[in-house]
């Protein structure tokens, strides 16, 4: 199914996109990648979805990318006596391993990895931030705290620890249960959260044992500070800026998206920009303005896909929210300014013959009147690197993997077409002349870019790029493999 548009739509799937009826329309309204979150959903009601969606793919021809997003451990405090207690700004609060229920002066916190680092002066964030208080003493077994912004703290609230690398594990034994789940299901990408360190992507990536990308949530301050170590160590990543907002000042939030999507595209990953994007669409037909503008602002960036959370699982409008973000990602894509701004921020990437190919790819399809970049990939990559230039001609990603071409549906301008193993030059330049017809990017009288790799069907051998006719009798008279 044709995009109008580069940039993609991640919709997560909920209570409210729970049928083969809504989980089409928002495929047909733009969706490209469905997140299945494992944070919500029995086995049963997860499994129910991934087939819904491998059937819309087949019924429509569609190659669809399914990204399951593990939950990650959660850092809760206990119960109280009374439910809740009010917290004044100035009282002191312990926080402790007492498993007795909390009140008005304590409750237990059961994490031992936090107490193991805390040091006075850090701060401890209880309920998304609701809650703030700072550490004035702290042993092995306690923290006694001085609450600094006040609020009702209520029975296994969530708590953050901005200041401080935690010895906690990415996965905990929900999350492998997970894990092992969705890859014996058969899903193309893997979201981690909590990720701190390159070696928590490294445990996820040997546990789904090559069945899944990876794709890494950054979502804490130490992810941030070793950003450069873990985007090396992941095939993706997803700026969480909801938990960003909680443990970092907000106002450092926007730089910090725009340079992590920077380091991505350089990096030929895909990036997506996640959370509270149309939040208003939850319960309202119409997006704010600021949201829209939020959108767009992420599009100018030149990120991946933009994403919506509970405004598609769980709210009144899923397919409205698409349809809105859809109809933003082509205006701002229209918009010369766009054109302007991605072209200013590209780099000259200097490593390998593909990368030298897919730039002069996209240099000739600019300077000349190319209508369609066709590259020819098994595993991705040179899709992947074609779409790090951001050509102004449409991308034809063809690959004689399934696999292969769901995962690039989160990719960046990556239109995937299945075309069977090929042992001639000539017959993939057919193939792609062809693609580019019946898709609509070409007619009979124009010319497309064809990239591909000899010996055929091994992954890195990205080494031929041809300008070719899209007529075929021309190819036939004209290619001399």
């Amino acid at each position: 199914m044709r995009r109008l548009r580069n940039t993609k739509i991640v919709a997560t799937l909920g209570p409210a996109s729970n049928d083969y009826e809504t989980i089409r329309a928002l495929h047909e309204a733009g969706a490209d990648v469905f997140r299945l979150n494992m944070s919500h959903g029995s086995h049963d009601e997860i499994r129910e979805r991934h087939r819904i969606i491998r059937q819309i793919e087949r019924d429509l021809d569609s190659p669809i990318a399914i990204l399951a997003d593990l939950q990650g451990p959660k850092l809760r405090v206990g119960a109280f006596r009374n439910g809740s207690e009010e917290l004044e700004v100035g009282q002191r609060f312990r926080l402790d391993l007492d498993e007795a229920e909390g009140d008005a002066t304590r409750v237990t916190l059961p994490h031992q990895e936090i107490f193991d680092v805390l040091e006075p002066g850090q701060k401890l964030l209880v309920n998304d931030g609701k809650i703030r208080l700072k550490v004035v003493e702290c042993g092995p077994d306690h923290a006694d705290c001085e609450v600094t912004t006040g609020g009702t703290i209520s029975n296994r609230k969530g708590v953050n620890v901005p200041d401080a690398v935690l010895n906690l594990a990415a996965l905990s034994e929900k999350d492998r249960d997970d894990l092992e789940f969705v890859c014996q299901l058969g899903v193309d990408w893997l979201a981690l959260s909590v990720v701190q360190r390159p070696e928590d992507v490294q445990e996820a990536r040997s546990l789904a044992g090559g069945r899944a990308a990876i794709l890494s949530k950054i979502e804490k301050p130490a992810a941030v500070k070793s950003f450069d170590a873990i985007l090396e160590a992941s095939d993706g990543i997803m700026v969480a800026r909801g938990d960003l907002g909680v443990e970092l000042p907000v106002h450092a939030v926007p730089p910090i998206q725009k340079s992590l999507v920077r380091k991505c595209r350089n990096a030929a990953k895909p990036v997506i920009v996640a959370t509270q994007m149309l939040e208003s669409m939850i319960e309202s037909p119409m997006p704010t303005r600021a949201e829209v503008s939020d959108v767009a602002a992420a599009i100018y960036e030149g990120t991946d896909a933009v994403m919506l959370s509970a405004e598609s699982a769980a709210g009144s409008f899923p397919v409205e929210a698409v349809k809105t973000m859809d109809s933003v990602a082509k205006s701002v894509e229209d918009d010369p300014l766009y054109r302007e701004i991605i072209e200013a921020s590209r780099r000259v990437v200097r490593g390998t013959v593909a990368d030298g190919i897919v730039a002069a790819a996209r240099e000739i399809a600019e300077t000349t009147d190319i209508k369609v970049i066709c590259c020819f990939t098994e595993s991705g990559t040179t899709a992947l690197r074609v779409a790090r230039e951001r050509p102004r001609v449409p991308i034809i990603a063809m690959t004689s993997k399934r696999g292969t071409a769901r995962r690039l549906a989160l990719s960046w301008g990556c239109n995937t077409v299945m075309t069977g193993e090929l042992e001639r030059f000539k017959q993939a330049v057919v193939n792609a002349a062809r693609a580019a017809r019946v898709g609509g990017y070409a007619t009979e009288q124009d010319q497309i870019v064809v990239t591909a790799g000899v010996p055929f069907n091994q992954e890195g051998t990205t080494n031929i790029l041809r300008v070719a006719p899209c007529q075929e009798r021309l190819i036939y008279a004209t290619d001399p493999g």
